[in-house]
């Protein structure tokens, strides 16, 4: 019996310190609006798209050649939007990789108008996407953005993420992230996922 107790135990804390977590990351959202979101980036993952990777026959001026959005994906996306307008924070830019479901996620947020930025680009296929001058460049451009007000919105790929952050993400769910001073990227909170 004894030894049931721990488990339960153990459960219920890591129950207790994700909620915590949870928490936290919702809280800050609602700091953005007083703020004004300045600074403020959120790095968001396209939403389901099943699969991995592209198909061997990929064009990226083609979409039937590489994976896209899912119907739940395509909703995921909507409901995204709607849950960030409920945060009435302000809105800087929406950028996108050249993908096709990353495309489709940033306009299917409803948030503005989308701006390619081939920076976003998957780098699925890289042996160092840490190392990439894509990745350099997009750090580049959270740094610069510290001093803009409005949520930058950047719309791409797990790798991407991953290679900026040092931790991917779920389809559909975002990091949100801001430079200090001192031109150190942090991670402040996540977006739900859809």
């Amino acid at each position: 019996m004894k030894r049931l107790k721990v488990p339960v135990i153990l459960g219920l804390l890591t129950c207790l310190i994700t909620q915590s977590a949870y928490a936290d990351d919702l809280a800050v959202w609602d700091k953005l609006k007083a703020s004004n979101a300045k600074g403020y980036v959120l790095l968001l993952r396209h939403a389901l798209a099943p699969g991995s990777g592209d198909p061997a026959n990929f064009r990226l001026d083609d979409c039937s050649t590489q994976r896209n959005l899912s119907d739940e994906g395509r909703q995921d996306a909507r409901d995204i939007g709607l849950w960030l307008k409920s945060k009435q924070v302000k809105i800087y830019r929406v950028e996108s990789s050249r993908w096709c479901r990353a495309k489709e996620t940033a306009e299917l947020l409803g948030l503005a108008s989308v701006r390619l930025n081939k920076n976003l680009d998957s780098l699925f296929r890289e042996v160092n996407p840490a190392k990439h001058p894509q990745t350099a460049l997009v750090k580049r451009q959270i740094v610069n953005h510290r001093k803009q007000e409005g949520l930058l919105v950047l719309v791409g790929h797990f790798v991407n993420i991953g290679a900026i952050v040092g931790s991917g993400v779920d389809s559909g769910e975002g990091i949100l992230v801001r430079a200090n001073s001192k031109g150190e990227i942090k991670i402040v909170g996540k977006s739900p996922k859809p």
